[in-house]
């Protein structure tokens, strides 16, 4: 007898084949952001803290990450991003123990590590600050596609840069990345999301 044309077994074959299916498939987060969950790029990192502890992704594991890369004297864009940072842990309540934010300098030349600290501790003192030396820098920004350029200004430059910053689920899998423009509402959102 055919195992498949039995009723009773086709039904127990086709209701596991069901049930298997089901357990590798997850609800899909709904992102005000733009969905990276099937981006093709990881956004690793390996980069020193202001103690000059190297550190990955995989030291945040169980926390929700937001990454932005900027520099302490970006006159607006830098400092709004952390900013509304601060505002999105505020917003989350006793979730924003949950939440990690990473400042990666994209000017390893002039952050020195106790400058990054200084700067990210004005928004917030659980912020954390990130650098590398400049080829370090140059690779890891293009592990999230950022760009960033120098722009010279009389005897002195500034820099061009990407403006999102990134969001990684618990499991330290990228998974969204945040628009300038997104109001804080709208970020603790996406980080909730995350959170599941």
């Amino acid at each position: 007898m055919n195992p498949l044309t039995h009723p009773t077994r086709r039904s127990v074959l086709l209701g596991g084949l069901a049930l298997l299916a089901g357990c590798d498939h997850q609800p899909r987060a709904s992102f005000k952001g733009v969905d990276l969950s099937d981006a093709t790029y990881k956004g690793e990192f390996r980069l020193k803290d202001a103690q000059g502890r190297e550190r990955t992704i995989a030291d945040y594991r169980g926390r929700v990450v937001l990454l932005h890369f900027g520099f302490t004297q970006c006159p607006d864009a830098c400092p709004t991003a952390l900013a509304r940072a601060a505002q999105v842990r505020h917003i989350l309540g006793k979730d924003g123990d949950l939440l990690q934010v990473l400042f990666v300098t994209l000017d390893p030349e002039r952050d020195t590590p106790e400058m990054l600290k200084a700067y990210t501790a004005a928004f917030d003192p659980t912020f954390v600050s990130l650098s590398g030396d400049a080829q370090t820098t140059k690779a890891t920004a293009a592990n999230f596609k950022v760009f960033f350029r120098k722009v010279p200004t009389g005897s002195s430059y500034t820099l061009d840069h990407s403006l999102l910053s990134y969001g990684f689920d618990p499991n330290g899998l990228l998974r969204v990345a945040l628009r300038h423009n997104m109001p804080a509402e709208d970020c603790a959102h996406d980080v909730r999301q995350l959170l599941g």
